[in-house]
């Protein structure tokens, strides 16, 4: 498995973490996610192993919260060896009766190995919920935890908790 692949997939669910609005440290939902389409890879071109990774994918809500809910996302990451940062992400939670958008606010990566070979990688990060409407409106303007690892060849897990402080941006006029 590509190691940029699973990275660039563990970013953009960090963007899906947003559709929260429980206490601190408290489980919003898991997810199962799969890449869609092929990743795109980079080279920045200033050393080997230095690139830019963008991906998107699907998830389908498993428990908590979400537990129905599918999401759309992408992300873009920035990888130099076995570590990343994530630079950009997030996507549109669509639910029987509400809609919410998510976007990525920071994020870091790391390659999981298995047999001393790459087996994907896992992420973690924040994230914020910009826009919520419906069953989900309360969730507008949050702020979120995520994590992702490695669920076999192009799939990861999504988890994403309540961060209890309200974020500093989606709020909308009533």
């Amino acid at each position: 498995m590509n190691k940029r692949f699973v990275v660039t997939v563990v970013c953009s669910t960090l963007g899906l973490i947003g559709a929260t609005g429980f206490a601190l440290a408290e489980t919003v939902g898991r997810l199962e996610c799969s890449v869609v389409g092929a990743v795109s890879q980079d080279p920045i071109g200033d050393k080997d192993g230095h690139g830019l990774a963008t991906v998107q994918y699907s998830c389908l809500g498993m428990e908590g919260l979400l537990k129905g809910a599918v999401y759309s996302g992408s992300s873009t990451s920035e990888w130099d060896g076995s570590q990343g940062t994530y630079l950009s992400g997030g996507g549109i939670i669509r639910v029987a009766g509400g809609l919410a958008v998510t976007q990525l606010t920071e994020g870091t990566g790391s390659v999981v190995m298995k047999d001393g070979k790459p087996a994907g990688r896992e992420a973690s990060g924040k994230g914020l919920i910009k826009f919520a409407s419906g069953t989900l409106a309360a969730l507008s303007g949050k702020a979120d935890r995520w994590e992702a690892k490695p669920a076999g060849f192009g799939r990861f897990t999504l988890e994403i908790t309540a961060d209890g402080e309200p974020g500093t941006v989606g709020t909308r006029l009533k």
